[in-house]
């Protein structure tokens, strides 16, 4: 099954500690594992931001709520046991602890009016309950990790509008300019050459692997609204032939079909496609055409410097 939602862990979660004994919560997540049967695919499930696994993160927050609402205790890190109000809870709650639970708990009022004030642009109170279904089922490091992800795509197709608008001097310039930041060759002025010119054979540019120039590779790059079939692929393999080149890079702010793909893919010269969304994205990550803007460092805690005396 799909890992469940972390308000869905919370009673689960606290039913492992109802005997009253200290365990780990390391121990406690292993033991949700087997009751959700989640299998190894479902445990290896990443966050949108790729840094953690979903399952440890959504146990985590799980946690974290549980204990700042006063349901669980920390005698030392890591290791939790039930508290009072926790047994009191199962008993007054037994199919279901989630936000709406919690939030009657003074502890976690308090805990998310701080939250509220410190965390959010104008200093006002938000409740959890009052977050809409969907959100409520996502911890705040997926909310963070899908706001990024819908910002970085409507960043790309806006990138990608722009591209398409410029004539095609500027896309051969932009995608050797791509390449260079890419780390391919070095400087701008050493590792690339425009060769899109009448006689060019089919290629728009060559770019050196390495700085000593000891291969290169030759990009073709194509400002296109329809799709790259098959017979446009088959041309640039023969260009590339014709110049004894075994490596290149085709790119447009189109898309490619699947025969074409197919076929780039078991021709004997190596060959790249990178679409227009492709494309876009390599210009953020290696700022091409983009301009920095807000940055957000998401801190945690250091687990070393709290075990230290340990």
């Amino acid at each position: 099954m799909a890992v469940p939602d972390y308000q869905t862990l919370m009673r689960p979660l606290l039913s492992h500690y109802e005997s009253g004994a200290e365990r780990p919560i390391s121990e406690v997540r292993a033991g949700l594992a087997d009751d959700f049967e989640l299998t190894n695919e479902d445990l290896a499930a990443m966050l949108p931001s790729g840094r953690a696994r979903l399952f440890v993160n959504r146990v985590g927050w799980a946690t974290t709520y549980l204990f700042q609402a006063g349901l669980l205790e920390r005698p030392r890190r890591a290791v939790y046991r039930i508290t009072d109000r926790g047994r009191k809870a199962l008993a007054d709650n037994p199919t279901r602890i989630d936000l709406g639970v919690l939030e009657q708990f003074r502890d976690f009022e308090d805990f998310y009016t701080r939250r509220g004030r410190s965390g959010t642009a104008g200093g006002g109170e938000t409740s959890l309950v009052e977050l809409p279904d969907t959100e409520q089922a996502i911890t705040p490091d997926e909310r963070i990790g899908r706001a990024y992800a819908e910002f970085r795509l409507a960043l790309a197709e806006d990138l990608l509008h722009r591209v398409r608008e410029q004539n095609r001097d500027f896309l051969e310039d932009l995608v050797l300019d791509v390449l260079v930041a890419m780390g391919y060759g070095g400087s701008r002025d050493d590792a690339a050459t425009r060769l899109g010119k009448t006689g060019d054979g089919g290629v728009d540019g060559v770019i050196r692997e390495d700085a000593l120039g000891l291969d290169a590779i030759y990009v073709q790059a194509k400002r296109w609204t329809n799709q790259v079939s098959e017979p446009h692929i088959r041309e640039f393999v023969g260009a590339l032939q014709g110049q004894g080149a075994t490596k290149g890079v085709f790119i447009t702010t189109s898309a490619f079909s699947a025969p074409a793909r197919e076929f780039a893919d078991k021709v004997q010269a190596r060959i790249v496609l990178v679409d227009g969304l492709e494309l876009a994205n390599l210009m953020i990550d290696h700022g091409v055409g983009i301009a920095a803007g807000h940055t957000y460092s998401l801190a945690r805690i250091d687990e070393d410097y709290f075990d230290a005396d340990e």
